[in-house]
Order: structure tokens, then C-alpha cells, then sequence
């Protein structure tokens, strides 16, 4: 099964000031983090930032957070014992009255509903805790989950690989930034084919 850009949401989770100097090859995973925002910004994938402790670890970097529609403070590891799973579901539509007691040049056209984007494309740090706790959860919330291996990490590289390998037991899929621009763009027609290919050269 391929990503869809119109079926998907992205979480980017904790790359705080105060961790990613101690995270296993922290530059590049955040670099990967960045871009992942940016194709997801160029193809209207709506993007949720997540912090652990902000008070302790300090805030994502700006650049990242801009990108973001909101960013959780969060308490709990997983995002989802927090609310997360809260903002990924499309809002209740709103309970009305008997509306077709009214005459039809009175009667309010119903709600646009925003389409359900069950495919969360998630990564973060640290991989064994924190990403792989909202992961596993987003999975009992029966969301698809997508985790791009080479925008997460850890302190370690035994931790991180740990935590890979439990995610695809459990039915997550690993893909990379690279997989999953061309998944979202599918085709070099595409009309944001050219400014996502230049993020990821």
C-alpha cells in the first residue's frame, strides 16, 4: 500500500533544544525532520508538532514549530495519553435541530466535514520512548502508522534499532523522507514535483 498525500497527517515528536545534542546523528535526523514538514507543507499535509516537558527540555526549534498547525506539551511519553489522538480525527459534526421542519429557502446547508486522514507519517526522538509509545498507541487507535526511520532518534543507535524493529512487529511501516515524498507526489506531474524534489537533493 502506497502513502497518499490526501489520506495523511504528519506528527513530528520532541525534537527539543535541550535533547537533540545528546540524539545519535541528532543533525540529520533533525534536517530530515525539517524537510518531512516542508513537503508536507507543500502538499497540504497538515503537520502536529509534540513536546516532552517543555519547561525542562525547552521548545522544538522555531523553524519546525512554524510548520506546524499546533504543538502538544505533553507530560506522558506517548502523545495520545495526552490528547494527540484528539487532534487527528476530524471534528463531531455538531448535533442540529429538525431542520426539515423549515422550508427549504430557510434550511442551512449542512457543514462541510473535513475528509478523515487516518494515515499518520510520524517520526521523532527519542525513538524507544517517546515516538515508539505514541506510535504503538496511535496503532490501538486504529490510525495507520508510518515511521520515518532516518528523522528519528536516539541517544543511542542499539535504542533506536530496538525500537524500528518493535514498531514493525507491530504493524507499523518503516519508510524514509525520500519514500515518502514520492509516495505523497506519486507522479513527476505533479505541480509541487520540482520545489519537493529540491528538498531532498
Amino acid at each position: 500500500m502506497l502513502l497518499d498525500a490526501d489520506e495523511s497527517q504528519l506528527v513530528l515528536v520532541d525534537y527539543q533544544a535541550r535533547l537533540m545534542p545528546a540524539i545519535h546523528e541528532g543533525p540529520r535526523v533533525l534536517a530530515n525532520a525539517l524537510r518531512l514538514a516542508q513537503m508536507a507543507q507543500a502538499l497540504d499535509v497538515p503537520t502536529w508538532g509534540t513536546e516532552q516537558n517543555p519547561d525542562k527540555l525547552g521548545p522544538n526549534p522555531p523553524e519546525l514549530r512554524a510548520l506546524c498547525r499546533k504543538t502538544l506539551a505533553k507530560m506522558h511519553f506517548s502523545a495520545v495519553a495526552d490528547g494527540l489522538a484528539d487532534w487527528l480525527r476530524p471534528p463531531a459534526r455538531p448535533q442540529g435541530g429538525n431542520v426539515r421542519s423549515l422550508p427549504k429557502h430557510l434550511q442551512k446547508p449542512p457543514a462541510a466535514r473535513e475528509p478523515e486522514r487516518p494515515s499518520i507519517v510520524i517520526a521523532g526522538c527519542e525513538a524507544h520512548v517517546c515516538l515508539l509509545q505514541t506510535a504503538l498507541e496511535l496503532l490501538e487507535q486504529e490510525f495507520d502508522v508510518w515511521v520515518v526511520t532516518d528523522a528519528c532518534g536516539s541517544r543511542s543507535e542499539r535504542n533506536r534499532d530496538a525500537a524500528f524493529d518493535r514498531l514493525a512487529g507491530a504493524g507499523d511501516e518503516p519508510v524514509t523522507t525520500e519514500m515518502v515524498a514520492f509516495e505523497w507526489l506519486r507522479t513527476a506531474e505533479h505541480p509541487a514535483f520540482k520545489p519537493v524534489q529540491a528538498l531532498i537533493k
